[in-house]
């Protein structure tokens, strides 16, 4: 096999949203081709022209850019190659590859109600395939390649191994319709011939059609990619992953809130393993990332261990990038930006928010200390804990936090002894300090909170409370 420099690609079609199987086929050919220096083209499948529409074309690119899945050049058409498709079908039918056959859709669906009735294969067999040339009519026509008939085709590939066909279950496929335009699966193996495709890494449910883009690739005399067949992702009930499963789109995920990160590397590992590895960055993806560590079996999609590994990329993220991260979240969902204030806020809070928090909205509601506006209204569950008593005991805290050092020490100190004059532990000064910091009981630490918060504020919150 020669060492020529890897590409792949992904080649979608418009006329619907990325999938998530589709996200980690992308990402699979993308980690392919960064991980051993090669190229990954983006190819929209538009030869569908029906059904393909520009805001569904749109939606694929800004769901590879939200993975972070970049692609090399620009965006190929498919459908603005129709005439070197042709071109390409038209050379088989001079080299004796392919035939022009006149049979019309009623002589067709004949042949396959005859053969139902006797129980024979629906397959059809053209009678126009050995006819020549000279004693063609002068009647619209396609243009079918020539299959086999006899014997056995076996291909080779990365996940699946050596996997052979029966050359009579392969029918002699239409290349040009009778309007003179390229079907699909002529297309597919001229645009991956043309644009230097080095391994086709796709679905499974492709398996079938590499028999039949094989004999295209033989009657043209071209070098054949290297074939990986992924097997599909399927929902916890063991089917193929549906909407009846919940959200099946990569929009639909960064609208819910997952760090890309973290999809990314719950993607890889659905379906692919390094060892144990269950969390791992970009750079370890792109080094190990190889097709023999693909599986056979088709992958379960899993939202609990999602959010466990999307969990571990928010806590090892930097402050910056997850705050750019979240605005853009916000922005996906249709919620407000945050004020100038706001983001200063959630700056400054980044580092005891991301702890423990899976998603964006996880993110946002232990944040709400620093994104509400003063004076705090506690929820219900929250008002509990400021009850007469403990708003007696915290309004003994703010005479000592007025010139204490602002570190964590000295207000654990302070808290702790406040506590112990009432013979109570810390921890449970804890909820009603949380009340009054956040009114919510889900929060980072009290004293993370008074850190972030500083003396002013702190002060200016239990005042409030206890007042």
């Amino acid at each position: 096999m020669s060492q020529s420099p890897v590409v792949t690609r992904f080649a979608p079609s418009p006329t619907g949203a990325l999938h998530i199987g589709g996200a980690r086929t992308a990402l699979f050919n993308w980690l392919y081709a960064r991980g051993h220096g090669g190229t990954f083209l983006l190819r929209i499948e538009d030869t569908d022209r029906t059904r393909s529409t520009d805001e569904n074309r749109q939606a694929i690119l800004d769901g590879l850019t939200w993975l972070g899945l970049d692609w090399d050049g620009e965006p190929v058409s498919q459908n603005d190659n129709a005439a070197r498709h042709a071109e390409v079908a038209n050379q088989m039918l001079a080299a004796g590859h392919a035939y022009k056959c006149f049979a019309t859709q009623e002589e067709i669906e004949a042949f396959r109600e005859k053969a139902r009735e006797e129980k024979t294969s629906t397959l059809y067999r053209s009678p126009w395939r050995d006819v020549a040339e000279a004693d063609y009519p002068d009647l619209p026509f396609v243009i079918r390649l020539k299959a086999p008939r006899i014997g056995t085709t076996t291909l080779h590939d990365e996940v699946q191994g050596d996997v052979t066909w029966s050359n009579d279950q392969l029918d002699d496929m239409i290349l040009l319709r009778s309007d003179g335009t390229p079907v699909y699966m002529l297309a597919v193996v001229v645009d991956d011939h043309d644009m230097g495709v080095t391994h086709v890494v796709r679905g499974d449910d492709h398996l079938a059609n590499a028999f039949r883009q094989n004999l295209i690739y033989e009657a043209m005399g071209w070098d054949k990619p290297v074939l990986a067949h992924i097997p599909l992702i399927f929902g916890p009930d063991g089917k193929k992953l549906s909407k009846r499963h919940g959200a099946t789109g990569a929009a639909e995920y960064q609208a819910l809130g997952y760090p890309a990160a973290g999809m990314r590397n719950y993607l890889t590992r659905l379906g692919w393993s390094h060892g144990d590895d269950e969390f791992f960055t970009d750079a370890q993806a792109r080094e190990w990332f190889e097709l023999s560590g693909i599986g056979k079996s088709p992958a379960r999609f899993d939202t609990k261990k999602l959010e466990s590994i999307c969990g571990l990329h928010m806590a090892a993220a930097d402050d910056a990038a997850l705050l750019h991260e979240l605005k853009d979240y916000l922005a996906a969902s249709g919620q407000p930006a945050f004020t100038d204030a706001q983001s200063d806020g959630m700056s400054r809070a980044m580092y005891c928010l991301k702890e423990r928090a899976k998603t964006f909205p996880d993110l946002i509601e232990k944040a709400h200390f620093v994104l509400t506006d003063t004076p705090i209204i506690p929820d219900e569950k929250s008002a509990t804990h400021l009850t007469d008593v403990f708003r007696s005991i915290l309004s003994e805290l703010t005479p000592q936090l007025q010139n204490a050092s602002w570190d964590r020490d000295t207000l654990e100190g302070i808290v702790s002894e406040v506590a112990g004059t009432h013979d109570m532990k810390l921890g449970k000064l804890a909820g009603p300090l949380r009340a009054a910091l956040s009114g919510r009981p889900v929060s980072p630490s009290v004293f993370d909170m008074m850190l972030v918060l500083g003396r002013e504020e702190t002060i200016a919150r239990i005042t409030q409370a206890t007042a």
